[in-house]
């Protein structure tokens, strides 16, 4: 594969060779493996993995894993030979991509990478118990029970702990995107600190190819504050007056760059698998959503056709692009007076990521969080570009006036 073509490759990024990963990767890689080798005998223990978008997480667990598998199918000598691990994602589209790097000649198999309530419910009707489990974005574990998906226990980290020796976990706070879900710092740490446990932080930014002055201006915006507009020239950071101009750029990024896409916040309407087309609209503007394709063999921003359909949080989640073009839409608005966001639960679309919420402490709290954190996993997608437009028109004067 050429090199250009590679560094377009989700799974080039996921497979990426040992000494292909940072100082800190393979330090917190071997702090890992150690841990399990000092916890091989013990009836719980966690490993927790923090980091920001972007930080290389995936990258590291993928590695991590297939290192682990090496020492339990093909080390003899190893005190973790014979163990029965497995890696678990919620995300349908991060469980595709791993399972397609497996091939015959891999220390893996398909059959080691499954979601979490799969595994979980196969774990308890088989009354079984394995030795690692490692949990790909432990945001997304649901917290609640969840008909819908099969889950009719309390929590999902609670159930996996339940089944497995040794959990590592990787974690991002700010990509939690539903109630169900509705992870807090407190609540990961309360379930680790009675047992055996350690933690690392990754701190590098991999995806962002900029100044940090652009990954501060998008942590500002999740914060809902409006900085003034970064400029690096090795990252194109624009705001559009009009989406249509928007889109048309993207194409232009795609053809010239490839993995550019449009993405939107969930504000416009969509109801999954109904067998029609729903679209985001603007005066100048009308695309269609992301089309359910759960047979498809590569992820959505590597099909050719998704240059005509917008992504939503949940379909890019987990991935990179080169360029980002995002239509922000009236969930999020700007206060002038005050100078910073407001957001309107009321105008979000996906309410289904708000079911439970009167059950929290403060739910309007917990709404403007999801919002705000859908807002920061698509703005950090992009690797050399971000566009941006506005549908409030504030909002839009304001990032004009940038």
């Amino acid at each position: 594969m050429p090199n250009a073509q590679r560094q377009n490759s989700a799974l080039y990024k996921l497979n990426r060779p040992t000494n292909q990963l940072t100082a800190q990767q393979q330090s917190i890689q071997e702090q890992v493996i150690q841990f399990c080798l000092a916890n091989a005998n013990a009836k719980q223990a966690t490993f927790l993995i923090q980091g920001a978008a972007g930080t290389g997480k995936s990258v590291l667990l993928s590695n991590l894993f297939k290192t682990l598998q090496t020492l339990a199918r093909k080390t003899p000598t190893s005190p973790l030979y014979g163990c029965q691990n497995y890696l678990l994602v919620n995300h349908p589209e991060m469980l595709k991509l791993y399972k397609s790097g497996v091939t015959p000649s891999s220390v893996l198999l398909k059959k080691d990478f499954q979601r979490p309530t799969t595994f979980i419910n196969q774990a308890a009707k088989n009354q079984q118990s394995v030795d690692i489990v490692l949990v790909d974005e432990a945001h997304l574990l649901l917290t609640k029970p969840d008909p819908y998906n099969h889950f009719k226990q309390n929590n999902q980290l609670d159930e996996i702990q339940r089944h497995s020796r040794i959990t590592i976990l990787v974690f991002d706070e700010q990509q939690v995107l539903k109630v169900k879900s509705y992870w807090q710092q407190q609540q990961l740490t309360q379930r680790i600190n009675l047992i055996p446990h350690q933690t690392a932080q990754l701190t590098q930014q991999f995806r962002i190819q900029a100044h940090s002055s652009i990954e501060n201006w998008i942590q500002a915006f999740h914060h809902q504050q409006v900085l003034a507009l970064p400029h690096d020239p090795h990252f194109e950071f624009k705001v559009f007056a009009d989406a249509n101009d928007l889109y048309q750029a993207i194409r232009f990024k795609n053809q010239t760059s490839g993995l550019a896409r449009m993405l939107a916040t969930y504000d416009f309407p969509a109801t999954l698998n109904d067998g029609h087309d729903h679209f985001v609209e603007t005066p100048t503007f009308k695309l269609r959503w992301d089309r359910y394709q759960p047979t498809a063999k590569t992820y959505w921003a590597e099909r050719e056709d998704s240059i005509d359909e917008v992504g939503s949080v949940y379909t890019i989640q987990g991935f990179d692009l080169n360029y980002a073009g995002i239509i922000i839409g009236p969930s999020v608005t700007y206060d002038p007076q005050n100078d910073c966001l407001v957001i309107h639960p009321e105008y979000y679309e996906d309410q289904a990521a708000f079911a439970g919420a009167s059950h929290l402490a403060d739910p309007i709290a917990a709404k403007h969080r999801i919002i705000l954190n859908s807002l920061y996993v698509l703005m950090s997608r992009a690797r050399n570009g971000l566009y941006l437009y506005a549908i409030d028109p504030a909002l839009q004067t304001k990032l004009l006036s940038l």
